[in-house]
């Protein structure tokens, strides 16, 4: 049994900020910012290819409220990361479908490292053509 199945059966503890008969909501032990909270789905599913229509809208939904609630009751919120690994090689370590929800302050230490770079429009056109083939 992974660890997020132990503490959504009550064997291991938590800070939970929001449950439903579908959903946990958990305070993240790391805090990245203050209020790094987890939304898990209560049925194991590794990642996001496991989910089907009816789990997606009610995790998604209940990411919008807690994140939507966060803003509205701290002003020093100025803007919210959502973020959600799948599989090793993408940084997931709990194989059990979760998302994060990342407070953003002004002037706090998270940082996402995304390579920016001038686009290759004909190998853009290309991998579009492959996907949507």
């Amino acid at each position: 049994m992974c660890v997020f199945c132990k503490i959504i059966s009550g064997e291991y503890s938590s800070h939970k900020i929001y449950e439903d008969e579908k959903v946990l909501a958990i305070l993240d032990l790391s805090q990245a910012t203050l209020g790094h909270t987890l939304v898990m789905p209560k049925k194991h599913l590794e990642n996001i290819f496991e989910l089907d229509e009816e789990t997606s809208k009610h995790l998604f939904n209940t990411v919008r409220k807690i994140s939507s609630h966060y803003k509205k009751t701290n002003q020093d919120i100025k803007g919210i990361n959502l973020l959600n690994n799948n599989g090793e090689i993408a940084g997931q370590t709990v194989m059990h479908y979760h998302m994060h929800i990342i407070p953003r302050y002004e002037n706090d230490d998270f940082k996402m490292h995304i390579v920016e770079h001038e686009p290759n429009f004909e190998e853009l056109a290309k991998l579009h053509k492959l996907i949507t083939e």
